[in-house]
Order: C-alpha cells, then sequence, then structure tokens
C-alpha cells in the first residue's frame, strides 16, 4: 500500500517504478481513501497499541493506492525494498529511504508474512477484480 504521504507527495509513478524495477508484478491496484472505521479494521491487529489512534487517522486522511504484488518470495523481497520502517535506518536506495518523511509517513506498507498477505489482499480486493 502506498500511504496518504507518498500518495500527497505526488511519489505513486516513482514508487511504482522502483516495485516494478524489482521484478513485481502488479496483479490488482486501486487509488482509494480509507474511512476511519475501514483503517480500523484494517490496523486492528494493533487497536491495544498506543499508536492505534493516531495510525488510523492518518491513515484515513488521505488517499492511498493498495496493490497486490507477484513474485518469487514476495514478502521477504518487499520488506527488503521498502526498507526499515523509520526512514532514517533505511537502506539506501529503499522506498522508505528516498519517499518517506518520518516514523509514522513512512511512505508505504508491506504486509509481515504470506498469510497477512493473503488477509490484506482480500481486504481490499476480491478474487473477481485480480488479473
Amino acid at each position: 500500500m502506498i500511504k496518504p504521504d507518498a500518495v500527497g507527495n505526488n511519489h505513486i509513478g516513482p514508487i511504482l517504478a522502483k516495485i516494478n524495477e524489482a521484478g513485481f508484478r502488479i496483479v490488482a491496484m486501486k487509488y482509494t481513501r480509507l474511512t476511519p472505521e475501514l483503517a480500523g479494521k484494517f490496523y486492528e491487529v494493533h487497536k491495544e497499541r498506543g499508536f492505534y489512534n493516531d495510525l488510523v487517522s492518518y491513515m484515513s486522511s488521505g488517499p492511498i493506492v493498495a496493490a497486490v504484488l507477484e513474485r518469487e518470495n514476495a514478502v521477504e523481497s518487499f520488506r527488503k525494498l521498502i526498507g526499515a520502517t523509520d526512514p532514517a535506518k533505511a537502506e539506501p536506495g529503499t522506498i522508505r529511504n528516498l519517499f518517506a518523511k518520518s516514523i509514522e509517513a513512512n511512505a508505504v506498507h508491506g504486509s509481515d508474512s504470506d498469510d497477512n498477505a493473503a488477509i490484506e489482499g482480500n481486504f481490499f480486493f476480491s478474487q473477481m477484480e485480480r488479473f
């Protein structure tokens, strides 16, 4: 997912270019906006954490780009491509190093496991919407 800060800063194209250059195939993509309710549901796993309300507010503050990507070892490869959550600690050339403003506004979200990738993909897309 390309987050509101990166969308608002016109980084959709450059981020998608990095994803394509890294060998990912985009099988579903949409430009949308999360309501606070949907953002809360998406990040429900963090509900008990202190940053949850700020995260929900931020993720519903502007449009996002949701996508389902394919590639061998997609989750691990994408996590490496996006870099550390803190852009100051992200490797040079990673998406967060190049496009994130802060830990909170870190440009992109990437699933942390194959199971969560399936859950998160299904959150935004039905099987009929995928190519």
